[in-house]
């Protein structure tokens, strides 16, 4: 079998081991890149390679584009030393089926990979002269909810934010002052118009995108590094837009069983590798076959035509903030917390092994059917019922699907506020939360268990990467109520992780109770989930 190299696109074994080969012009593409950019992306992992890069090359093969993507990586830069250079920028992507049926395809619609680092003699040159070009139309990123964020909990600016903020525009580390700093470039090359479009799966994702670019340009305003018009540049819509969007598929670490499949057809050196910045990542993507991303249709210099391809449509504002919202707040990402943290109490490796187990099971049909749907927001263009079956039925359940319960669990506290939060204001708006509400108690005070950092068990558990571990975790050692467990007042009052105050809300004392029992010895959450979901 071939190596996965331009070279050897036109070998028979591909053809022989069921892999689909690109069916365009590739140098031909680069070229006209090269020339007229029109797409940078930032964030060159598995989510834009899986979906993103794949659905442009259907775009390329039908000849309704005609250049490619220039992907950016910011925060790990051996993703392009060792996945995109030594493959000449092509992904194997392996979309799975529940049945076990492997759609394999080899993408190649990825023209330049670059690093965003901003140091003189990088990648630096090539990034001004791309937001330079009149012909750019879009600037995405998936660099997950925590790329934008660039303060603590406190309200205070992180320390990186404020090194970039003094020292200027001129060459910044932050991702969110890189880009400011690039669109700077592009107002003084003639203010030209350009879509900045977040793909990641956060609530009022191109909001918030605009309000962090407009704080740091503020920042560095009253610095004296530029002026109010290149900020009234970033506010006008008719030259810079946030589009909204809502993004859904699965793509999680690579799996070794597509690897061993992979091999199995003949296909070699595929193996994973993990880098220093403890990225897991393959010259091959596996994901699941559902997928869904809507776009604000909002470009004020031309879009690319995603509308086009499979799971992507355009459209306005509201549509996608329904979606977004029944997706986030009721049938997916509340269900994939809850079973993140207990099923990493319990355990578990693999989602679609932790959905099997009763107590989870059983928590997640009451978070999804029993007190999301009653609430749920309407998208209009998709059945939220419908939505949650699939969710429930096949996705989770894909043995295809290596996803892990410590992966989901990361960064639970940048999340909560809107999986859970939102439907807590729901019934609080009724009036019925303490009456109504029992799996997102359930599943709160889970997250909290599981943040004491042992498992059911109470043998040691490593609690996965969070940005406000260190101060959840001070909290829950620190106090004792008078039960002789953590006192949580601080935490489950703590508007800014939920987005109300849970006493408010009034659940603070059930959640409280709730995580005291759990808390209480071997076997204890189990315990807990069982007696409180009969």
């Amino acid at each position: 079998m071939p190596e996965l190299k331009l070279k050897t696109l036109n070998n028979s074994g591909w053809e022989s081991a069921g892999v689909k080969t690109p069916a365009f012009d590739i140098q031909a593409m680069k070229e006209r890149t090269s020339r007229k950019p029109e797409w940078v992306h930032f964030g060159a992992g598995n989510i834009f390679r899986g979906f993103i890069a794949a659905n442009h090359q259907h775009l390329l093969e039908a000849g309704k584009a005609d250049t490619g993507i220039i992907a950016v990586e910011t925060f790990d830069y051996e993703i392009i030393d060792k996945i995109y250079k030594p493959y000449d920028k092509l992904t194997l992507n392996v979309s799975a089926s529940a049945d076990g049926t492997l759609k394999k395809e080899i993408t190649a619609s990825v023209a330049e990979a670059l690093k965003g680092d901003m140091e003189p003699g990088a990648d630096t040159g090539r990034l001004k002269s791309v937001f330079g070009a009149p012909s750019l139309k879009m600037v995405s990123f998936t660099v997950t909810e925590k790329g934008y964020t660039i303060s603590g909990t406190d309200g205070q600016l992180m320390p990186v934010v404020l090194k970039d903020l003094d020292a200027g525009p001129e060459k910044p580390s932050h991702l969110m002052c890189i880009l400011t700093s690039l669109m700077l470039h592009r107002y003084k090359s003639g203010a030209l118009p350009v879509a900045l479009v977040s793909m990641d799966n956060c609530s009022h994702n191109g909001e918030k995108l605009m309000n962090t670019v407009l704080q740091v340009a503020e920042e560095w305003k009253i610095r004296g590094f530029l002026n109010q018009e290149f900020i009234e540049y970033l506010k006008n819509p008719k030259l810079v837009s946030f589009p909204w969007s809502m993004i859904d598929r699965i793509t999680p670490r690579p799996s070794d069983d597509i690897k061993d499949d992979l091999e199995l057809a003949g296909i070699s050196g595929m193996a994973p590798v993990i880098t220093s910045r403890n990225t897991y990542i393959a010259p091959f993507v596996n994901s699941e076959e559902t997928k869904y991303l809507f776009i604000e249709d909002l470009f004020p210099n031309g879009r690319i035509e995603l509308g086009d391809t499979e799971g992507m449509w355009f459209t306005d504002r509201e549509t996608v903030n329904r979606i977004e919202t029944m997706k986030v707040t009721t049938c997916l990402n509340p269900l994939h917390t809850a079973i993140a943290v207990t099923g990493c109490m319990f355990n578990y490796t693999l989602v679609s092994e932790a959905v099997k187990d009763a107590e989870i099971d059983r928590l997640i049909k009451r978070i999804g059917y029993d007190e999301g749907l009653p609430v749920v927001i309407d998208p209009g263009i998709i059945s939220a019922k419908d939505f949650l079956d699939e969710v429930y039925f096949r996705r989770l359940r894909n043995p295809y699907i290596p996803d892990s319960p410590a992966r989901i669990a990361s960064d639970t506290s940048l999340k909560v506020g809107i999986r859970f939060g939102e439907t807590i204001k729901a019934y609080h708006r009724n009036g019925k939360a303490s009456e109504s509400l029992i799996g997102i108690p359930l599943a709160i005070a889970a997250w909290l268990r599981y943040l004491m950092g042992t498992d059911d068990k109470g043998e040691p558990l490593e609690i996965s990467v969070d940005p406000q571990k260190d101060y959840l975790v001070e909290i829950l050692h620190g106090s004792e109520s008078n039960e002789g467990h953590p006192d949580l007042r601080p935490v489950l009052s703590n508007a800014a992780i939920f987005g109300i105050d849970l006493y408010e809300a009034g659940i603070g004392d059930l959640t409280q109770k709730l995580f005291n029992e759990m808390n209480s010895g071997a076997g204890a959450v189990r315990k807990t989930l069982s007696s409180r979901l009969t």
